[in-house]
């Protein structure tokens, strides 16, 4: 069983910054993958960035050069940094943990960036 928490949600002026992030608590040794996703109204939750199990971490193309992110394999943390705020990243954000039995998800954080 593992918990996640995210934090760091907020409003935000177009051209600021972010910074989110997701502790997992639990059975951490359960987890190979982390990573962020988000989600507006009436729209398909589509993934923002993320690792492999192997470490390697991709981007959503509508982010690239902008979002930063960050894991921490031994404490199972991860941030997500975003710079260059644009009134389409408003989302619902969501923390993702990919285990060996199971998926989980965090409660999600608000994200609006004001023209």
């Amino acid at each position: 069983q593992v918990q996640l928490v995210e934090s760091g949600g907020g409003l935000v002026q177009a051209g600021g910054s972010l910074r989110l992030s997701c502790a997992a608590s639990g059975s951490r040794g359960s987890i190979k993958t982390m990573g962020w996703y988000r989600q507006n109204p009436g729209k398909q939750r589509e993934l923002v960035a993320g690792t492999t199990s192997g470490g390697s971490v991709n981007y959503a193309d509508s982010v690239k050069g902008r979002f930063v992110f960050s894991r921490d394999n031994a404490k199972n943390t991860v941030d997500l940094q975003m710079n260059g705020l644009k009134p389409e990243d408003t989302a619902v954000y969501y923390c993702f943990a990919g285990g060996y039995r199971g998926n989980y998800w965090g409660q999600g954080t608000q994200v609006t960036v004001s023209s």
